[in-house]
This record gives C-alpha cells, sequence and structure tokens, in this order.
C-alpha cells in the first residue's frame, strides 16, 4: 500500500523532517519560503495532508474549495490554529488537528522573560552597554518595577497560562488572579490560590501584570483595546505571547504614549512580521520574534506531534489532538 502523501509547508528541525520522510511520501520546502495562495490551492490538489503553520496564508475557503481537492487533513504545526478557517474546513470536509502540551513550558518560558525584562528594564540596559553610553553605577539610575510579590492577572487560564502561574507564584511569589470562560477545576485554583474573576474588566482593574492567553481571532481580534488599556493601572505591564490579533496595536501605541500602562512585552504581533512602526521607537516595549516555541526539543516535539495526528488519521483512528 502506498504511503499518505504529505507536504510541509515550512521547514521544521531536521530530526522532525527525518521522521516524516520515514512515515510519508512528503515533500518537504527546502528554501523555507512562505508559500503563495497559489501554491497553497495547488497543495490541497495533490497531497493527502497538508502540514501548515502561523506563518502561512489563512487556509480558508478560497484555498480548500478548489476543484478536485485531494487533501483530507490540515495537520497544523503549532498550537494557536487561527491560521485554518476551521468553519470552512468543516464545510469541506477537511479535518484540522494542532499540537497542544509539547510547546507549554517554553511558552511559558517566555512569558516570563518578557515580563521580567520589561519589568526591569533589561532591553534599555543592555543597549545602553553595548552603545557603550554606561558611565557606572549611580542610586537613581534604571530604578524599575520589582515584580516579586506583585498582581498578575491572566486573560485565559489554560495549560501554558498555568505553567507561567506556576512559574510567577512559587518563584516570585506573585498573586495570581484570571478570566476564563472555561475555568479550570477547583483544585487548579486552588494550587495557585488565584482569584476567579468573572470579566476581563477585573482582571485589567486588579492586576500589576495582565498577561494574554487566549486564543487569537473571532470574538478576540482587538480583546485589548483603548477602552480596556484605560481600565488598566498606570503602573501596570502588559505581555502578549498569545496571538498578535488579541491586542489592538494602534491603541497599545496610544495607551503606552499617555502613560496609561507602564510598559508591554510582546512575542506576538498583529501583522507578523510586520511589526506596528511606533513600537520600534519606545524604551517600555520589549519585542521578541515570537520565540514562545523556539527550542529545538519543542520544535521537535511539535513536529511529531503534527506527524502522529497524520499517522492516527490515515491509520483510521481519531486524530488525538483534533480541532476540527
Amino acid at each position: 500500500m502506498s504511503k499518505p502523501k504529505i507536504l510541509l509547508t515550512r521547514k521544521w528541525p531536521e530530526e522532525a523532517e527525518s521522521k516524516a520522510k520515514e512515515l510519508f511520501d512528503v515533500t518537504l520546502n527546502e528554501d523555507d519560503h512562505k508559500m503563495s495562495v497559489e501554491e497553497l490551492q495547488d497543495a490541497m490538489k495533490n497531497y493527502d495532508a497538508v502540514c501548515p503553520t502561523v506563518s502561512d496564508f489563512q487556509i480558508n475557503s478560497e484555498i480548500l474549495n478548489v476543484e478536485n481537492r485531494r487533501c483530507k487533513l490540515l495537520a497544523n504545526f503549532g498550537v494557536g490554529f487561527n491560521n485554518i478557517d476551521t468553519d470552512a474546513a468543516k464545510e469541506a470536509g477537511v479535518v484540522v488537528t494542532n499540537t497542544p502540551e509539547v510547546l507549554t513550558d517554553c511558552t511559558a518560558d517566555i512569558a516570563m522573560t518578557l515580563l521580567l525584562m520589561v519589568s526591569r528594564r533589561a532591553a534599555e540596559g543592555e543597549r545602553l552597554i553595548r552603545n557603550k553610553q554606561w558611565d557606572g553605577w549611580c542610586p537613581t539610575h534604571f530604578l524599575a518595577s520589582k515584580p516579586t510579590g506583585k498582581k498578575l492577572g491572566f486573560i485565559g487560564f489554560g495549560r501554558i497560562a498555568q505553567a507561567v502561574a506556576q512559574k510567577a507564584h512559587f518563584g516570585f511569589g506573585m498573586q495570581i488572579s484570571f478570566y476564563d470562560p472555561y475555568p479550570p477545576s477547583d483544585e487548579v485554583i486552588k494550587k495557585y490560590s488565584a482569584t476567579k474573576f468573572d470579566t476581563v474588566e477585573e482582571v485589567l482593574k486588579d492586576a500589576d501584570y495582565v498577561t494574554l492567553h487566549c486564543p487569537g481571532g473571532g470574538a478576540n481580534t482587538n480583546l485589548m483595546n483603548a477602552e480596556r488599556f484605560a481600565m488598566m493601572k498606570n503602573t501596570a505591564f502588559l505581555i502578549n505571547t498569545a496571538r498578535g490579533d488579541v491586542v489592538d496595536e494602534p491603541a497599545l501605541v496610544q495607551a503606552l504614549k499617555d502613560g496609561a500602562i507602564a510598559g508591554a512585552g510582546l512575542d506576538v504581533f498583529a501583522k507578523e512580521p510586520n511589526v506596528t512602526e511606533d513600537l520600534l521607537t519606545m524604551d517600555n516595549v520589549v519585542m521578541l520574534p515570537h520565540l514562545g516555541s523556539a527550542t529545538t526539543e519543542t520544535r521537535v516535539a511539535m513536529g511529531l506531534r503534527s506527524l502522529g495526528n497524520v499517522e492516527q488519521f490515515f491509520n483510521d483512528e481519531e486524530p488525538g489532538d483534533r480541532v476540527a
């Protein structure tokens, strides 16, 4: 029996690509270019499964509804899947999977990295040294905010958020609060001595740091807007490792300019890889290029998880990570 024919839309770590070659008739993206809409449409016609990523064009009805579509599965390389129109996929009868759990710790590490960097003005200090502008220690030099013991509010309290809470609460004595329409068990809430709020707004008003851990797209687009920034403390910081479109970037810029909030740590952006120009000039903003899951161990695990979903599907099993 011939092996299923699959396409990896971007370059994967070598170990994961080797596994794909072992299991399937796989086509790799050797030069790691971003595939065009036309290439993705062709992929729908020529492959049994496609493994896309967040950096691809959104796989929507224009791509899915090609004549003589062969593709039956979109095995996303990533836990977030707003790069796929799941309603269009369902309508077309295409199964969608993701790669949860394996990137939890590394994304949580980046959230804490951003929190600490923006709190302690670490990026500013590093730039000062690189630019040979540091003239020595001074009692009032680079005074910053102390995160230990402060209030950390979560919008969304799933796996990654709980991993951040583990580090922040037990490592830095931070007080945890959250809003989540699908809250975790009482046991989890008790573990972190967390306060459960009924609205996003209650979290924003209470927290010294607000960290976003909700899906992107849909109703969450521009969840953090001018009105909600105005509710935050003017000493508070925003941390985003979720999806860029959760934040209204022009509104964030204005909130930072007006002093409505103290700063922001961002790993994701609304129109990646493009970044709102004003953010590039702000010292109270720390930015990373979507590094949440960027460790060798995690990216390999994501690839293997994606391939596992493909294998299950073509073995006539229900994929463990099916989302649509």
